[in-house]
């Protein structure tokens, strides 16, 4: 279940506490919506899930699916997750590499900008805040463009995963 985590980190570029509290009830469809109280900047994210991340969704659903969250602790019922810590350890470990759970929101916002995703979009899907005149009056979502970049990237990765000589590296924090 934890390799979900960070697999759903991976194809959505979100924050690592916000794909911990996930919440079955959180997903409509093809999109995820990370509550205001969760998100960094209390703002609502609505994100479009790839057919790569619904997959992974579907996979734990036989597991956690009657919880109220997506990533239900082990440890404490009635909670998720709270921390990966342990696990990435281990996988920077076995691995051989220096390596946060954090660069692969990093990793993905990198191979996005280097397909050709603009930086406005990245920054959409990231969930950064703009600041500046155009922000103000610049209201759109950006749903289509961020649902585009996603399925863009899930199947880059999905091409990644099968074995193909594309993947560039994770972009580790310097």
């Amino acid at each position: 279940m934890v390799a979900g985590t960070f697999k759903l980190r991976l194809l959505t570029a979100q924050r690592g506490i916000e794909v911990l509290s996930m919440r079955w009830s959180d997903i409509d469809g093809e999109w995820w919506t990370i509550p205001a109280e969760v998100s960094k900047n209390a703002l609502p994210h609505r994100v479009p899930l790839s057919p790569q991340a619904l997959a992974i969704l579907e996979q734990l659903r036989p597991l956690t699916g009657d919880f109220e969250w997506v990533f239900t602790s082990p440890k404490k019922p009635g909670f998720h997750i709270i921390a990966v810590r342990k696990a990435t350890l281990r996988i920077a470990a076995k691995a051989g590499v220096e390596f946060t759970a954090h660069d692969l929101r990093r990793t993905a916002a990198t191979h996005m900008a280097s397909m050709g995703v603009s930086r406005l979009t990245i920054s959409k899907i990231l969930n950064h805040v703009e600041r500046g005149i155009t922000a103000i009056y610049d209201r759109a979502s950006y749903d289509a463009e961020k649902r585009r970049a996603l399925l863009r990237w899930g199947e880059k990765v999905e091409r990644i995963g099968s074995g193909s000589r594309e993947l560039a590296g994770v972009v580790p924090i310097r």
